[in-house]
């Protein structure tokens, strides 16, 4: 579950990790905070640590202390050769929020749904990109892709 305030741009290297741990957004990211009006990109621990993970209430100084959501979610619902249905689940104290369905053109990365926030658009689209990857590794390695 990542910051709801967190806009992944890059990604991070895997490394470090005999084991690396599962990220919310499939790989580790790096990006920027939006969680106040001065927009930064906190040190790259940070982001491993609060940003990509979430629920950094109480736990980062820029987290704001009012009824913001805690943390994001993402899951492919449906998989096929042409798109895929994400499902988002905004997070408030350890309970949904907020959640939709988003559909993902794989032929021309169209992302459609509710209107949401810039981002969780962000958040979805760095979550697609690892998961395609992903895909695209297995089919290469000759696993089965998809539910």
């Amino acid at each position: 579950m990542a910051c709801p305030f967190f806009v992944p741009s890059r990604r991070l290297e895997i490394a470090g990790w005999v084991r690396p741990p599962r990220f919310p957004l499939g790989d580790p990211f790096g990006g920027a905070c939006h969680a106040q009006a001065e927009i930064v990109e906190p040190p790259e621990a940070r982001q491993r640590e609060l940003c990509n993970c979430g629920y950094a209430r109480g736990r980062c100084d820029r987290f704001p202390g009012d009824g913001a959501a805690d943390a994001v979610r993402f899951s492919i619902t449906e998989d096929t050769p042409d798109k895929l249905l994400v499902v988002y689940v905004v997070e408030k104290d350890h309970a949904p929020a907020e959640f939709g369905t988003l559909e993902y053109g794989v032929a021309d990365s169209r992302l459609e749904g509710p209107h949401i926030s810039d981002v969780l658009v962000q958040q979805a689209r760095a979550f697609l990109e690892s998961y395609l990857s992903r895909r695209t590794r297995s089919a290469s390695a000759g696993l089965q892709t998809g539910p």
